[in-house]
Formats: structure tokens, C-alpha cells, sequence
């Protein structure tokens, strides 16, 4: 089999991109292991011979599109704090602002989370890439707080057990919904852990 390539013009450019969107998403609906190359070749409306010319297998087109959804998913949340200055006072108002905006992206690619969760526990390498975000992401909001004159002792290990509790209400909210748990109690209750971890 021929090295794949890294396209350079515009049109083979969005080719690609078309691969991995439509490969992506027709794998979360379908799953991964039920969605062969010649279904993501119909489905985003090229060859077979077009999808080997840019990936070894559809492994990475998924990989390709993990990282495209980590990114939509994830980051969004920061351009909240990008918005204004972060301060004690306004902390609560932002973080649940952010909170929102991670649920409602949560909400969007529900289908798309399920199977993503699934696969980071059968293969390593989709494992890898979701323990990058997280961490990326933990990066950028230490930056963002001390770009704010946050000086907190073992920042990065507050933020990131922020960071997973946040995480973890989304996932209450979107995929388990339990009866008896009031989820604005439990949200308010996180900001406020949050808050008083990050003084």
C-alpha cells in the first residue's frame, strides 16, 4: 500500500476534511466497529481509492476526528474566560456560565460521546488523546488565572479536579439523569467547591 499524504491544495484540503467529518460521525452513529471504509466512502461521497490516498485505515479517520470533537466539546468553555477579567467576585457568574456551555455541547453530540467513551476503553491511542485534552485544557486555564493574578498553591491540581467535576455533573446531566438528584443543587453546590478551592 502506497504512504498516505498530507494534502496541500484547497480543494484536497476540504476533501480530507470531508472524510473525517462524515467518517466520524457515520462511526458514532453506526459504531466503530459496525462502519467500514467503503461506508464512510459513500457516505462522504468519494472513492475508496480517495480515502487510502490520505489514511492508512479508518482508525485514523476516528483518531482525526476525536480530536476535532475534543476540541469543539472542551475549548468553547474557555472562550468564557477569555471574555473578561477572572476575579473571585465574578467566579461563581462564570463558572456557571461555562458549566452551561459544556453541557449544552455535551448535549449536541450526545450520540458522538457514547461511542467515543466506549472506544477510549478498548483502544489505547483514543485513551491517549482524551488524557492530552484534558490536561491541554488544564494548561489553559492555569495560564488564564495566573494571567488573572490567581496565586494558588498547586494550581494545576485544583484546576484539574475542577476541571473533573465539571465534567462529571455534565455527564449526570446529559447521559444519566437520576430521578432523585437534583441537578441545580448539585451544580450550585460544585461552583461553590470550586470557588472556595480555587481562593
Amino acid at each position: 500500500m502506497p504512504d498516505t499524504r498530507m494534502p496541500t491544495q484547497k480543494r484536497s484540503i476540504e476533501k480530507r476534511n470531508r472524510i473525517i467529518e462524515k467518517g466520524f460521525e457515520l462511526m458514532c452513529e453506526n459504531g466503530y466497529f459496525r462502519t467500514a471504509i467503503p461506508d464512510i466512502a459513500k457516505y462522504s461521497n468519494v472513492s475508496v481509492g480517495i480515502i487510502y490516498q490520505y489514511f492508512n485505515d479508518k482508525k485514523e479517520i476516528f483518531i482525526e476526528g476525536v480530536k476535532n470533537y475534543a476540541n469543539t466539546i472542551m475549548y468553547p468553555m474557555l472562550d468564557i474566560l477569555d471574555t473578561e477579567t477572572i476575579q473571585i467576585g465574578n467566579l461563581k457568574n462564570l463558572l456557571e456560565n461555562m458549566i452551561d456551555k459544556f453541557i449544552k455541547n455535551h448535549t449536541i453530540s450526545k450520540k458522538a460521546h457514547e461511542e467515543l467513551m466506549a472506544m477510549s476503553h478498548l483502544d489505547n491511542d483514543i485513551a491517549d488523546i482524551f488524557k492530552k485534552s484534558e490536561l491541554d485544557m488544564t494548561e489553559k486555564i492555569v495560564a488564564l488565572l495566573e494571567n488573572n493574578n490567581f496565586n494558588i498553591e498547586n494550581c494545576s491540581e485544583k484546576v484539574h479536579i475542577a476541571y473533573n467535576m465539571i465534567d462529571n455533573l455534565c455527564h449526570e446531566i446529559v447521559y444519566h439523569k437520576h430521578d432523585k438528584i437534583d441537578y441545580d443543587v448539585m451544580k450550585k453546590k460544585i461552583i461553590e467547591i470550586i470557588v472556595d478551592l480555587l481562593k
